[in-house]
């Protein structure tokens, strides 16, 4: 199965072209890296309604994960996680808690970052936060298991619980 992938770039200034975009092309890079196919890349300002449009196009193109970078710090602006909750029909909560634990072992500002995570019908949405480092080091920490939990929601896979995990194993499955 192709693994597709969009990255959404969250950014009122990248959106009118008064920054460069480094986190988007970083993530894209990951992603590439890893196997999946980047088949659509957007720089979005930080408005609910438009990264809510976007999240819904991009679902209704049937990709396996979209990643959006940015809009998810503490600011009135940053609403990326309220626009993805809007969408999303199931969440994913080891997601965000696995990126939060990376980010708060490498500072303790990491506990600020409010990314969410979930799904709609068979497509797996991530935030991420919108600096290089922090995005990077977030999606490395769940890069290793996105794969196995897309052919899990598109029905490719067995259940985690049919690995042989050791005793106790398949737990999230």
């Amino acid at each position: 199965m192709e693994m597709t992938a969009a990255v959404l770039t969250i950014s009122d200034k990248g959106s009118q072209g008064l920054r460069e975009d480094r986190s988007g092309p970083a993530v894209a890079s990951m992603l590439q890296e890893a196997g999946w196919r980047v088949v659509h890349r957007a720089i979005l300002p930080d408005e609910y309604e438009e990264i809510r449009r976007e999240l819904l196009d991009c679902c209704g193109q049937r990709l396996c994960l979209v990643v959006t970078t940015g809009g998810t710090g503490f600011s009135k602006r940053d609403v990326t996680p309220e626009a993805t909750l809007s969408v999303v029909e199931r969440l994913t909560p080891g997601i965000p808690e696995a990126m939060r634990a990376e980010s708060i072992r490498i500072t303790p500002h990491g506990m600020l970052s409010r990314e969410a995570a979930g799904i709609r019908e068979d497509t797996l949405i991530i935030n991420l936060p919108g600096s290089v480092k922090a995005a990077t080091e977030c999606l490395g920490a769940v890069l290793p298991a996105l794969r196995h939990g897309v052919e899990i929601l598109r029905g490719q896979a067995g259940e985690c619980g049919g690995h042989d995990h050791g005793e106790g194993g398949g737990r999230h499955g």
